[in-house]
């Protein structure tokens, strides 16, 4: 469970660069709920799920996981509440290490220091079953560095890292748009099952409003750091890609296609 409540953040107050990227946001998942989150550059929907996992402090509200206050804690504190996905295949994997090696520092992140950090049997018995599950054939490569493998087979391991592991909370941050057409659809059908699968509770960023459409129960669109439309479960199966556009072009004031949402 996730909940935000009025929530804001400034960089560079008090100059000429001044941007008030988030503005007295509040926001509450529930256990299992999937929201995903749409809006143009600048909308602030990173700069939301940076203040969940903790790389931004924010300046005025309050943020709880799992109704334990995680507001003031650093980025490496929170590690054992949030996963995350990056847009970047290169990032939240070690390109140097083995798959194997990464699945066992990811099992253990957050855990305490005394752990073990080998890999047992038994260890490695699951990670064949949990990477099997991919159908990328990466059972067969636990020995392999990381750095070796594709975009894709990357993006999918490090989701399968940051979901295993059973967060509180998941944050996908346009994790499938570095990838072309094929590897995206892939590794967006492992994101529907693996969250599904795992009851995960999960904010995923996307430009892509057929994604965001089809992949949740909830969906929100940010403009100017602030939420500035939400649809539940009922009302999300009722919407279209030409209906986001429409809501989102009354805020702007201006008539949009879908590549002024996009860009």
């Amino acid at each position: 469970m996730l909940n935000i409540d009025h929530i804001s953040k400034t960089f560079f107050p008090g100059t000429i660069n001044e941007r008030k990227a988030l503005v007295d946001v509040s926001l509450r998942l529930e256990q299992g709920d999937f929201v995903t989150v749409i809006g143009s550059n600048g909308a602030g929907k990173s700069t939301l799920l940076n203040a969940v996992a903790g790389r931004y402090i924010v300046d005025t509200g309050e943020i709880s996981i799992d109704n334990k206050p995680v507001t003031k804690l650093q980025e490496y504190q929170r590690a054992r509440y949030v996963g995350r996905v990056f847009q970047d295949p290169m990032a939240g994997t070690a390109p140097d290490l083995t798959i194997e090696k990464n699945l066992s520092l990811a099992l253990l992140r957050g855990k305490h220091r005394g752990l073990k950090r080998g890999t047992t049997k038994e260890r490695r018995e699951r990670f064949v079953e949990e990477l099997r599950s991919l159908e990328l054939g990466l059972e067969n490569r636990l020995t392999a560095k990381v750095g070796l493998l594709s975009g894709g087979q990357r993006q999918a391991l490090s989701l399968l890292m940051s979901g295993f592991t059973e967060p509180s909370i998941l944050l996908l941050d346009e994790h499938t748009a570095a990838l072309d057409p094929q590897r995206a659809a892939l590794v967006t059908d492992l994101t529907e099952r693996i969250v599904t699968s795992g009851g995960l509770t999960t904010l995923m960023v996307t430009h892509n409003m057929e994604q965001a459409l089809r992949l949740g129960n909830r969906l929100i669109m940010m403009h100017e750091g602030r939420i500035v439309f939400e649809a539940n479960a009922e009302q999300k199966r009722e919407l279209t890609v030409p209906l986001l556009l429409e809501e989102f072009a009354k805020i702007k004031g201006a008539q949009l296609d879908d590549r002024a949402l996009l860009a």
